[in-house]
């Protein structure tokens, strides 16, 4: 959560993959979450960026995004918000433009002087009513989207940028989605891993595109699933590197290779398994002890950007992967390293704007 001089604004961000797959429950907690938030905060802007809509089955999601933006709209705590603007990205048959992000703009009546940029027509209009755009998103003026380019067509990542001038202040807001890690094994072996490597040039692709001279320079901000990860080796070095490691066979029906770290003692207790698709430490509460605060010098991603973005200081636990099972909200999945992937960052101009008003960055 962010706040620009003037009135009350909510920034959020969340990857809603798997809220799609499991409606009933998932979606269902989301949403009282997100109402609890609007009911505390009482914003007047809201921006929501999402990332994966439709989850998994995204060829046969279209209704159900639908049903969860009428969902949302219909909240008690969105009665005041009358105006809208809606894009849930739902192209999936186009493999060159699919990204499945979705931005979702809430304006409550009280709020004045609110206009949004038309980059085609190069110039900002009023907002009226509620527009929601649930499918291809490429003809709507009113955004920019491209696609991060990848070896693999079957992803999904990409940006969506928008402009708003909010009580004379204008400001650019940027949905990113950018790579994942496919291989635990493959990251731990190289610092920085070929995966941080990868999401260093499309996050830098993307500030030059959102800072070239099409458009009159704006302050931004930039928040999404950005999918950062510690740097595996360094933080398995720094807390077992005295541990005893052997490579277990791998499971023929898996086909990838298993890490053991045990004590060097006579107990032989095992500190971690490491996998292509597990991650599984023996202690998870490092990650939460005083909001994961040991953790933070391998948190090294943004240090190529020094200067260009800015963040406020983190005072949360790693926000991925958490359990997805009900009743272990606060428990993390034994898939990958936890780590902060999703974060509100901002550029020089905007951290400035931020600066002027009280501001709170929390999970």
């Amino acid at each position: 959560m962010a706040g620009v001089s003037g009135p009350r604004v909510l920034f959020l961000t969340a990857n809603v993959s798997s809220i799609f797959d499991d409606p009933e429950q998932l979606q269902k907690n989301w949403l009282q979450e997100f109402f609890e938030v609007v009911r505390v905060q009482k914003p007047l802007f809201v921006a929501v960026h999402c990332q994966e809509v439709g989850g998994k089955n995204f060829c046969e999601s279209k209704p159900h995004v639908e049903a969860f933006v009428r969902a949302l709209v219909a909240g008690e705590e969105m009665r005041g918000f009358t105006r809208a603007r809606i894009y849930m990205d739902q192209n999936s048959e186009s493999k060159e433009n699919f990204t499945a992000l979705g931005c979702l703009f809430f304006l409550h009546d009280s709020l004045k002087n609110t206009l949004q940029f038309d980059f085609k027509a190069r110039r900002f209009h009023k907002i009226l009513g509620q527009e929601t755009t649930v499918g291809p998103l490429d003809e709507i003026s009113s955004l920019e989207k491209e696609k991060l380019s990848h070896e693999s067509k079957l992803s999904r990542k990409g940006f969506i940028r928008t402009r708003w001038q909010l009580c004379g202040s204008v400001f650019d807001l940027v949905n990113i989605h950018l790579f994942h890690d496919a291989d635990n094994i493959t990251a731990w072996q190289d610092s920085p891993s070929i995966y941080s490597t990868t999401r260093q040039s499309a996050l830098a692709h993307v500030l030059d595109r959102v800072t070239d001279e099409r458009y009159d320079p704006a302050p931004f901000f930039i928040f999404g699933d950005f999918n950062f990860r510690l740097d595996t080796g360094q933080l398995i070095k720094s807390l077992y590197g005295e541990a005893q490691m052997e490579r277990e066979q791998p499971d023929i029906s898996e086909g990838n290779d298993r890490l053991v770290f045990t004590e060097t003692n006579n107990d032989h207790k095992v500190l971690l398994r490491l996998e292509k698709r597990k991650f599984e430490f023996a202690d998870q509460d490092i990650f939460r002890a005083d909001n994961g605060k040991i953790l933070l010098p391998f948190d090294k991603e943004l240090m190529p950007f020094k200067g260009r973005l800015f963040e406020i200081d983190i005072e949360y636990p790693p926000s991925y992967p958490y359990s997805e099972e009900q009743g272990e909200g606060c428990c993390y999945n034994n898939t990958r390293c936890p780590a902060w992937c999703d974060r509100i960052l901002m550029s020089r101009s905007a951290r400035e704007l931020l600066l002027e008003v009280c501001h709170l960055y929390t999970t």
